[in-house]
């Protein structure tokens, strides 16, 4: 079994999905890194530079060329739900868990958003991001976490295991 953590950059993917991963003895896979050693650049640099689209193509070349891996917690961007081939691939290869954080905590934890590599922000606000993304977030998610801003990551990775495993029963 796979997990797959989505949403908005600072709702925790990487924290919560490496704390996943150490307690499940998983594999945690960044899609944010496989993106940057493909691309040869950090995000920001590829979004500046081959715009928003590039982004979401070498996303969903990363996860489509996952493959069929086992026993991984799968952290991609933000925007991965806007490919619908990447969530559908992640759909068929795991169980996919939505980080639901207020918009004030996102904005808190990314003060220097426009140099995060979020794709949408050259066009619109951080707030309109999170409005129309969190639609794709419910519409994609087996299972939502609803996140207060200051979090026991202990118990968040236990709500996850519990949601995830104890409901396949």
């Amino acid at each position: 079994m796979n997990i797959t953590l989505i949403g908005m950059a600072g709702a925790g993917k990487s924290t919560i999905g490496k704390a996943l991963a150490r307690r499940l003895n998983y594999t945690f896979i960044d899609v944010d890194g496989l993106i940057t050693e493909k691309a040869g650049m950090p995000l920001q640099a590829l979004i500046d530079k081959q715009g928003d689209s590039a982004l979401i193509r070498f996303e969903e070349e990363a996860i489509l060329g996952l493959g069929q891996v086992e026993n991984c917690i799968i952290s991609p961007g933000g925007s991965v739900v806007y490919s619908k081939k990447a969530m559908k691939h992640l759909k068929k290869i795991s169980t996919i868990v939505f980080l639901d954080a207020p918009f004030r905590s996102i904005v808190k934890r990314t003060p220097n958003a426009r140099k995060r590599g979020i794709v949408g922000l050259r066009d619109r606000s951080l707030k309109e991001l999170f409005e129309e993304r969190l639609v794709l977030y419910r519409r994609y998610a087996d299972f939502s976490i609803r996140l207060k801003g200051r979090e026991n990551i202990q118990r968040v990775v236990g709500s996850i295991i519990q949601l995830c495993f104890e409901t396949e029963a």
